[in-house]
């Protein structure tokens, strides 16, 4: 009988996320080409679903919105990264950062405004009214004020920029832990995988340019690996987008 029992409680453990062993979330950032010219194409042909995460003002978003739109409907999310994606100019290596558009000028109420305002322009394009949140340049704060302490009805929840894995208990809805990825190899990455396969952990990936298009960089070819792993371990992995893991989080927690 202990035996039965300890099986039962490993048997729970290991298949804490929608039944799998753990849960993989992939995420692009910044709407640009490569998103929908590269990224997407390999998405869609393996059958996986993502969360892109869209800056409002980006010219892609303007030209391109039938193609987002049209993701959507097919069961990605278009997250939300904000009108302007504004960064704190005054931490170090900030130098890109424009006058205009530096979070530590702003005001909460002035970013909150523009964050619900960029929900409007998603839900627009994508009927939807459920989506997640990311922080542009992992920046959290206003003078050290927690801008969003006033979006979290807003959201299912946001995802930060912290390399961690974290069980279904230690999630944190309000700064999702992630790995920012930038010329990491295949090996890499699926090596990551493995490592949130044996602890049980969620793993989100973070990426900009995926073949190009960004400074922040990964390879056509190792992307595609990466993709090609997690799709032949369906079976253990659960692969969605954002909104989805998240609300299966929330859900497991109340």
């Amino acid at each position: 009988m202990a035996f039965l029992a300890t099986m039962s409680a490993h048997a729970q453990h290991t298949n804490v996320w929608n039944h799998k062993q753990c849960a993989v979330v992939l995420t692009y950032d910044d709407a640009i080409d490569a998103d929908l010219d590269n990224a997407l194409p390999a998405l869609d042909s393996l059958g996986l679903k993502a969360t892109f995460y869209l800056i409002g003002s980006s010219p892609v978003v303007a030209k391109r919105m039938e193609l987002w739109r049209k993701a959507a409907s097919q069961g990605h999310e278009l997250g939300n990264h904000s009108l302007y994606h504004p960064c704190d100019g005054n931490l170090p290596g900030r130098s890109f950062v424009q006058a205009d558009y530096d979070l530590s000028r702003y005001t909460v109420n002035r970013a909150v405004a523009e964050i619900r305002m960029n929900n409007t322009l998603l839900q627009a394009i994508d009927g939807k009214t459920k989506r997640t949140f990311a922080y542009p340049c992992g920046d959290l704060t206003i003078k050290d004020a927690f801008f969003y302490a006033g979006l979290r009805n807003d959201f299912v929840a946001a995802r930060g920029v912290r390399p961690a894995l974290d069980s279904i208990g230690k999630v944190d809805l309000d700064n999702i832990d992630c790995f920012g990825i930038n010329g990491e190899t295949a090996a890499q990455m699926i090596s990551l995988v493995q490592k949130a396969m044996s602890t049980h952990t969620l793993l989100v990936f973070l990426f900009h340019g995926v073949g190009g298009g960004h400074t922040l960089n990964v390879g056509l070819r190792e992307h595609s690996l990466l993709l090609h792993f997690l799709k032949e371990h369906e079976q253990e992995i659960w692969i969605a987008p954002m909104v989805e893991v998240a609300e299966y989080i929330r859900n497991s927690k109340s």
